[in-house]
């Protein structure tokens, strides 16, 4: 290794090594995250009524046509036309002063209400042989034009579908959208391996036994924004057991449904399409141009 690749790299691993420790010293190891909503556990939800069905009476059908597809009917009826409400009359906009006292009010609103934030993640589980799963995390940050990777050792798949919505430590409301896969590999060396270069994984870090942790890679983010992902990990090892057993019970409910729809293949429904004809409204005539 050339002395100057040397000491760059040994600047990288100080300088993260540093904002790991400034990350971990501000941010505390309860900083009172919490999940909400339910954790989904694979209990189906409650079933709906029943929807109206759209009857057409025998003597309204005016035309009928019927066509056979994929073994089942399409049938489509001219039928008599149906009185519809008319549609709203679309109010004028109003131009509204805002008076000092109305700006203040507003301004003290934002600075109370913190707005909701939307985590868009890419999560790759990578599990291994010899070695506790990994998980590598990529982040797409509003606006922000590039993505940020992180190493975590966490086992996403339990967060992935367990957890919705969570509150961080800083107040704010996150909602997490994760797109997931997992990856069944030997050992942590073959990362650097063909074919498995092709997830663009870097080098794996030592992360330490104990609490779920994470490190950054590239790209790095604000202090503020890497807030909700400690507190991701923090939820992670508040609710390890409540979110395993969530996430077998989902499994297990998918499982079942499979093996369900193996048993009772989706039958051909048929389909019944009615329409009407309507009066086109004459053009009416615009001040200043014509319609």
């Amino acid at each position: 290794m050339k002395p100057i690749t040397f000491f760059a790299f040994l600047l990288a691993a100080a300088t993260a090594a540093l904002r790991a420790e400034e990350n971990a010293s501000s941010l505390p190891a309860d900083s009172g995250a919490r999940i909400t909503g339910k954790i989904p556990d694979g209990t189906p939800p409650p079933p709906q009524p029943p929807k109206p069905k759209f009857q057409v009476p025998a003597n309204d059908v005016l035309e009928s046509t019927a066509y056979e597809q994929g073994g089942r009917t399409i049938t489509i009826q001219k039928i008599a036309p149906i009185a519809l409400s008319p549609p709203p009359v679309p109010m004028e906009a109003t131009p509204v002063e805002l008076t000092d006292e109305m700006k203040q009010r507003i301004e003290e609103y934002r600075r109370t209400h913190i707005g909701t934030r939307v985590l868009m993640l890419s999560a790759t589980v990578f599990h291994f042989d010899d070695s506790p799963p990994r998980t590598l995390l990529r982040y797409w940050p509003p606006r922000a034009g590039k993505s940020v990777s992180f190493w975590s050792s966490v086992d996403f798949k339990l967060i992935a579908g367990g957890i919705q919505s969570f509150v961080d430590g800083a107040g704010r409301t996150n909602l997490l959208w994760i797109g997931w896969g997992k990856v069944k590999l030997a050992g942590k060396v073959d990362l650097q391996k063909a074919p498995y270069k092709r997830f663009g994984a870097p080098p794996l870090p030592d992360f330490v036994p104990g609490p779920a942790t994470f490190e950054e890679i590239g790209n790095q983010l604000a202090a503020e924004e890497i807030v909700p992902f400690q507190a991701l990990h923090d939820l992670y090892n508040k609710n390890y057991e409540q979110l395993k057993t969530a996430y077998e019970g989902r499994e297990r409910a998918r499982l079942e449904h499979e093996a369900w729809l193996k048993a009772n293949p989706p039958q051909p429904i048929d389909i019944t399409l009615n329409y009407w004809r309507t009066k086109t409204p004459p053009k009416q005539r615009i001040e200043g141009g014509s319609r």
